[in-house]
């Protein structure tokens, strides 16, 4: 698989131009930290070479200098809100979040529980996080946030949040999801810090989209994509534009709160640094591009499965029409097909000759193995085994997992478990070549060539079950599917 993205030079870069914001602003920066700070497959899989990681890296070279402070909305809490992506809850993952940063060495400091209303859940977490030795604070609701700025910036606005005591000169404000107030836990620590004399400034971290590729670079269309349900849109930067006559790209959000920013900024300080939203952003992966036709490729892929994804959703009942929609347009502007994925037509070309589910799979060299349904698999986990088959060099026709062990599992569904379909799901069908890989030499290669699936891509007829769709996640498979169901029942498991 080509790499069009260097990694190492992103960690320096990236490292050294956070410390010159730091400096800037005489040795205090509150950094807002936009998108994942770690598991960042979507950069990862857009910009080959990124690795989900790095941004993470990156904060480890500057471990000594640096704190974190999670801002997590107490609304949130009280609904429950959950991550799309790992089906979490935002107070849980808040809780993995300081897991994940202690476990790496990073300091966290504390969480501050913004919109603070005395919601029931909110105050259940708060006691939650004191009992295990974690600092929380309190921000709560102004009136007007965030365009009455003579309001926000006074003892009736910021003055009334708990000023969070910080010890380190990068203060990395992040959360577990959009809309967690990151941005005024920021603003509202300025204005404390300015109160008492200390130095301090505000930056942002976003790594999409590139203020310095074209608006309709595919890296920063496939940004629109994955943000549709936020309706997120890609623009030139109207105030960069006036001040240095600079082509850059921002998004909509950042350009229109922009004035307001600005206002805030020198109503504390008495002026603002910044005279656009491209200068208050510290990205460096523009720079660190290697190959433009590896990353471009790459970004039209992911546009095709965001759209997959969307229109699965969709079918689901799980997000809008008008998701779909958007990033249709997307790919209708830029002339991308579903054929950047040649998974795609394999797997439904596979499903019309067996007339039945089928799944395709690319190996890293650009073969691409299929699977159809089968009395003991089902689609899926077929499409796994050949595939692992493949990659061993073990003929098509030789069978690696004896029904000796398949049928005494599918036994347990259906007799034990109340299952209805006998067949093994992928999960399953990696425990019984589990088991006979201890006696079979042909099951124990095949399964050592599972690592060597991360990163390739798959696509299925149907829309896969939660099983089987988590352990294509598990061995790092990209996975996308038609948006039809295999059965035309009403309810579907998830």
């Amino acid at each position: 698989m080509s790499t069009g993205f260097d990694n190492q030079k992103y960690v320096t870069l990236q490292s050294e131009k956070i410390r010159e914001r730091i400096n800037m602003f005489g040795g205090k920066l509150y950094l807002e930290f936009g998108g994942k700070l770690f598991d960042d497959f979507h950069a990862s899989r857009v910009l080959p070479g990124f690795l989900p990681d790095t941004k993470l890296k990156m904060l480890l070279a500057l471990r000594d200098e640096a704190e974190i402070v999670i801002a997590i909305n107490a609304e949130a809490i009280e609904k429950n809100k959950k991550r799309g992506d790992l089906g979490i809850t935002y107070d849980l993952d808040t809780l993995r979040l300081i897991d994940a940063f202690r476990d790496a060495g990073l300091y966290v400091g504390s969480v501050v529980i913004t919109h603070y209303a005395g919601q029931t859940n909110a105050d259940k977490f708060i006691d939650r996080l004191e009992s295990l030795g974690v600092r929380v604070y309190k921000h709560y609701p102004i009136p007007g946030y965030p365009n009455n700025v003579d309001l926000i910036v006074s003892e009736k606005g910021f003055g009334r949040n708990d000023y969070i005591e910080t010890s380190r000169r990068l203060v990395v404000v992040t959360a577990p999801g959009p809309g967690s107030g990151k941005m005024a836990t920021c603003l509202s620590q300025l204005y404390f810090e300015q109160k008492r004399g200390v130095k301090a400034g505000y930056a942002k971290f976003e790594t999409f989209p590139i203020w310095n590729l074209p608006l309709n670079h595919p890296v920063n269309l496939a940004y629109e994509a994955a943000t549709a349900d936020l309706e997120d849109v890609n623009m030139i930067d109207p105030f960069h534009l006036e001040a240095y006559n600079k082509v850059c790209v921002n998004y909509n959000r950042d350009i229109e709160i922009f004035p307001v920013l600005s206002a805030i900024l020198t109503n504390i300080a008495g002026e603002s640094p910044y005279k656009s939203p491209t200068d208050m952003g510290v990205n460096m992966a523009g720079y660190c591009i290697t190959d433009d036709e590896v990353v471009s490729h790459a970004a039209k892929k992911e546009i095709v499965r965001r759209y997959y994804k969307a229109i699965c959703a969709a079918k689901q009942g799980f997000t809008s029409k008008t998701e779909v929609e958007k990033i249709e347009t997307i790919m209708a502007k830029t002339r991308i097909t579903t054929a950047e994925r040649p998974v795609v037509e394999k797997a439904v070309t596979r499903a019309a000759e067996t007339n039945g589910p089928a799944v395709a799979i690319e190996l890293p060299d650009g073969r691409i193995v299929t699977g159809k349904t089968t009395a003991l698999l089902g689609a899926s986990a077929a499409a796994l085994i050949n595939a692992i088959k493949t990659l061993a060099g073990i003929d098509h026709d030789t069978k690696i997992i004896p029904k000796e062990v398949i049928e005494p599992v599918q036994e347990l569904k259906t007799n034990y478990m109340g299952n209805h379909n006998p067949r093994l799901h992928t999960d399953e069908v990696l425990i019984a070549l589990s088991i006979s890989a201890i006696t079979n030499e042909d099951a124990a290669k095949a399964l050592k060539m599972l690592p060597l699936l991360h990163g390739c891509d798959a696509h299925a007829s149907v829309i896969l079950s939660a099983v089987d769709d988590k352990t294509f996640s598990k061995l790092g498979v990209t996975i996308t599917c038609e948006p039809f169901y295999q059965t035309k029942k009403l309810f579907h498991a998830v």
